[in-house]
């Protein structure tokens, strides 16, 4: 019997543990692309001749 606990204490621990390293890893992301879409509009604004 505390062979089946033990089990589901360790697979909830498990799942949020996952959710936590998939929102990491989304936040991650986020930055990675806000990072790039900054510098893409940085390098067009040196690049673009004035209006």
């Amino acid at each position: 019997m505390a062979g089946i606990w033990r089990d589901f204490v360790g697979a909830v621990v498990t799942a949020f543990r996952r959710r936590d390293e998939r929102a990491i890893a989304d936040e991650r992301r986020r930055a990675v692309e806000r990072l790039a879409e900054e510098t893409i509009r940085r390098e067009r604004r040196t690049t673009d001749p004035p209006e």
